[in-house]
């Protein structure tokens, strides 16, 4: 039953559906099969798509739970830095000022907008239209440069200016001229190059400096940046608010921007030795070139391209002035033109065909080898000042010296004795009485030479006939002193230095002689002609040639320092000076010798003699019941009549000071004394006067050839030096070391005068005048001007400028040493000599015609400026580790270990 039932049922299933399905064939089409299966596969498909996403979204529900739940939160960085870049960007409000000074806050702020626009913004702008990068970029340079001011205005430039950067520049010229004495020390075959020259430098910069050199920075390209990045970034560090230093990004980007956009552009130009060369011209473009200048330094060139760049400008013109069609007057200056281009053509040809030739000879060498050489005779050789530096340094090595000090002293005991008596016979004529007193003096000083140089104790003695010598000291024995009483001894002794083959005919024949022809401009040119006995022209050198010798000159040449100088006040005024009257003095200092006259005046007030005389009575305490200095007034101190009796006064505290005898009872008087009547500003207040007896150049432990200038200087003289350094950059630059202190006496009397004629009497004041004017706002703002229009000129950036022609170079390195020795006065070649001169002009002039070298000096310069800037930072040990890398200084390390080795095995 159930089976037919369930038939039943199935048939009629099948019933209803094929009639469903003709029915639907008949009413739809036979496409309805096909929408039937489009509807169906739709519907699974749609379920299948609300699966998945009703998945995802509870799996991502549920990892957010496991996420919290096990693991560790994760960074919200990158959320926030969406969220940031979301909003609407802040405007960054920039604050235009600076340094507080707006003269200097515009063009650092055009300096600025430069860099950014010309360093960052020329490719920034490909990237990205955001400017807030550039905004944090412009603050963060703004927020080094107020530190950077803000340090400055805290920082006393004066030392630096005065002291450090003179230190710095006089021992790297002593550095170079040691490297130059290397070099020319070495083998003649093997000439050294300007690679030899830059070597050696670096190994003197070592010997000196001990623990640094600037080898790499100065030699090496990637060094040098390498060197400039660590530097920058130490600035910035320093300088920079902590947050903007943190950023590596920002902090790279100002970095590279100063290191490779600002600094080194302006360290290539400040080494480049054609922009000094053309530096050089323009300082002293003033000056007229002097053709005896430019002719020298034709004739003294070793270097063919200045020589060949130099003809081929002669030949240059002499084919333009040719090719002229002139008539008349101008015929006869063209003549002479072009006879002038060829003198100096065939000069410079001559020279090239030497150089090239390698037959190149010493000037000096071949005069002392060559045979007649000019004759000066020896009376001339006496009175001047060149040429009696070299005749001094000749008797001391032939044992005559005493000879020669003995002359000096006579003359000086011969005006000394004559003035003397003069004032005697004035103070007699007056009415009063001092014979006794002054003729007692006179014997002292008298029996003072005699015993020094005549008397058997005498050592060393001046060899005369014994006679003489009796009759001398009889007469001082029974007679009053006389100026004339060592004439005949005097006249024997210059005898016997004329005629002796040991002094002055062998000093003839001696080198020391030719390099005084040469320092006298003579070996080419002489001046005079002459014989032994002056026979002819004689010499007659410059007035100004021949310092004033004193006793102070000779008491580092004997053991006597008895003043030998006359001094009377010969005129008195009244001066107004800012609204302050006050008397002035002129003191006439007097010396006079055989063939010779001289004499300078100096200018002293009261105050002046007051001061002086307050310094010598604390010195020498016997000195307060002899001397006794006019009285002051307070009412009526400018009345003529009084003046007059105040000169009258004065002089003769002068005359009292002189005598002989109290000169010999205070020998170090005479220091005193001599700097009160040197003809320069006498300085008042200093304390202590004593501290400027002692030596230009003090002993120290160790060699001063190696060490640095500053090293040689006297700390507790801090007033005195400016005028110190000025001496040892003279020794360094004309290689003063081996001449004695007479000379150098000599010079520091040019410099003081020198000085006076710049600053007056307050040298000290006008150089802190000076220096706060160099730091003053103005005269920063016009070096940031400079510096602006340099690299920007017009707003525009600089292009490169490209390298001059060789042959203008060479022309210009001609030119800047011509105009150098033109500016040299005549005076400083009386003191010093003018080969001595040219060489160390020269010598300067060469040392800056070195790119490396160059560049050592602007590192020096800077490595001070920052230690200045920043003392309480070590910034020298931060320079020591910079250039440790150096192989120099392994070398020298390495040099030391070998040398020191042997002692220590023998401890």
């Amino acid at each position: 039953m159930k089976k037919l039932r369930l038939r039943e049922t199935s048939l009629s299933i099948w019933g209803w559906g094929s009639l469903g399905i003709v029915l639907s064939l008949i009413t739809f089409g036979p496409f309805v099969i096909f929408y039937l299966a489009f509807y169906i596969l739709c519907f699974v498909g749609g379920g299948f798509v609300v699966t998945l996403l009703f998945g995802k979204t509870n799996s991502e529900k549920y990892l957010e739970q496991c996420e919290h739940s096990f693991l560790p939160p994760t960074s919200t960085g990158i959320p926030k830095c969406l969220e940031e870049m979301k909003r609407e960007a802040r405007t960054i409000k920039i604050d235009r000022r600076l340094t507080g000074a707006n003269i200097i806050d515009e063009p650092l702020q055009q300096v600025i907008q430069f860099s950014l626009r010309d360093y960052v913004q020329y490719w920034y702008y490909t990237l990205s239209d955001d400017e807030s990068f550039l905004l944090e970029i412009r603050q963060t340079l703004q927020n080094a440069l107020i530190q950077f001011a803000t340090r400055s205005k805290e920082i006393d430039w004066q030392p630096y200016f005065t002291t450090r950067i003179v230190d710095d520049f006089g021992t790297h010229l002593r550095v170079f001229r040691k490297a130059q004495q290397k070099i020319t020390e070495k083998d003649d075959q093997a000439k050294g190059t300007a690679e030899d020259l830059v070597d050696t430098f670096f190994e003197v910069e070592v010997e000196m400096e001990k623990d640094v050199c600037r080898d790499l920075v100065c030699t090496s390209p990637k060094d040098e940046e390498g060197f400039l990045r660590d530097l920058c970034e130490v600035l910035l560090y320093l300088l920079l608010p902590p947050g903007d230093f943190q950023n590596k990004i920002m902090r790279y980007f100002v970095r590279e921007i100063l290191a490779r956009g600002i600094l080194l552009p302006l360290i290539n130009q400040l080494s480049d030795p054609d922009y000094i060369n053309q530096y050089i011209i323009w300082m002293i473009r003033d000056s007229n070139c002097n053709y005896e200048a430019f002719m020298n330094i034709i004739k003294l060139s070793d270097n063919i391209g200045e020589l060949e760049a130099v003809r081929d400008k002669a030949a240059e013109e002499l084919q333009y002035l040719r090719s002229l069609d002139t008539v008349g007057d101008d015929i006869n200056t063209i003549k002479n033109q072009i006879n002038s281009l060829l003198f100096v053509k065939k000069v410079c040809d001559s020279r090239i065909q030497r150089l090239q030739s390698g037959k190149e000879i010493n000037t000096v060498k071949l005069a002392a080898n060559f045979g007649k050489l000019c004759t000066v005779p020896l009376d001339s050789i006496l009175v001047d000042n060149v040429a009696l530096q070299f005749f001094m340094d000749y008797m001391q090595q032939t044992g005559g010296q005493a000879h020669l000090f003995f002359w000096m002293t006579v003359e000086g005991y011969r005006v000394t004795a004559q003035q003397q008596l003069e004032v005697l016979l004035s103070r007699q004529k007056d009415g009063k009485h001092q014979t006794n007193q002054t003729k007692g003096l006179l014997r002292a000083a008298a029996v003072g030479i005699y015993e020094q140089y005549l008397s058997e104790k005498a050592s060393p003695r001046v060899t005369v006939d014994d006679y003489l010598v009796a009759k001398l000291a009889d007469t001082l024995n029974h007679e009053d002193p006389t100026p004339e009483i060592f004439d005949d001894i005097q006249r024997k002794v210059y005898e016997l230095m004329l005629r002796d083959e040991r002094f002055y005919p062998s000093f003839r024949q001696n080198a020391l002689y030719v390099r005084m022809l040469a320092e006298l401009d003579m070996l080419k040119d002489p001046s005079f002609r002459g014989s032994d006995d002056g026979d002819g022209e004689s010499f007659n050198g410059s007035p100004t040639g021949s310092i004033n010798l004193s006793l102070d000159d000779l008491s580092n040449v004997s053991s006597d320092d008895s003043v030998q100088l006359h001094a009377y006040i010969s005129d008195t005024g009244v001066c107004n000076d800012h609204g302050k009257t006050y008397a002035l003095y002129a003191i006439t200092v007097h010396r006079r010798s055989l063939n010779s006259e001289e004499m300078w005046k100096t200018y002293r007030r009261y105050s002046d003699f007051h001061d002086f005389h307050m310094r010598i009575t604390e010195q020498f305490e016997n000195l307060s019941s002899i001397l006794k200095l006019p009285g002051k007034k307070t009412f009526n101190n400018m009345d003529r009549d009084f003046l007059e009796k105040r000169k009258k006064d004065l002089n003769a505290y002068l005359q009292l000071l002189l005598t002989p005898e109290m000169m010999k009872a205070s020998p170090a008087l005479a220091h005193y004394v001599y700097d009160f009547l040197e003809n320069k500003a006498y300085s008042k207040g200093k304390g202590d006067f004593a501290r400027k007896v002692p030596p230009l150049i003090p002993k120290t432990d160790s060699d001063p050839e190696h060490c640095r200038v500053s090293a040689q200087l006297d700390d507790t003289v801090d007033d005195n030096i400016p005028l110190r350094v000025m001496l040892l950059l003279m020794d360094e630059v004309f290689d003063l070391k081996e001449r004695n202190q007479w000379l150098r006496r000599n010079i520091k009397n040019l410099l003081q005068q020198l000085i006076r004629a710049t600053y007056g009497d307050t040298i000290n004041r006008k150089i802190v005048d000076h220096v706060d004017w160099m730091t003053s706002p103005e005269q920063v703002a016009d070096l940031v001007k400079r510096f602006r229009d340099a690299f920007w000129p017009n707003g525009i950036l600089a292009e490169t400028v490209p390298c001059r022609d060789k042959a203008i170079r060479m022309r210009t390195r001609v030119a800047g040493k011509t105009k150098l020795l033109s500016i040299m006065p005549d005076e400083l070649k009386h003191i010093i000599g003018a080969e001595t001169t040219r060489k160390g002009i020269l010598r300067v002039f060469e040392m800056f015609q070195h790119n490396q070298l160059n560049r050592r000096m602007v590192y020096v310069f800077l490595e001070g400026f920052l230690e200045t800037l920043f003392p309480q930072y070590k910034f020298r040990e931060l320079f020591n580790k910079l250039h440790s890398r150096s192989k120099q200084i392994q070398k020298y390390k390495q040099k030391l270990q070998t040398t020191q080795a042997p002692s220590l095995q023998k401890r």
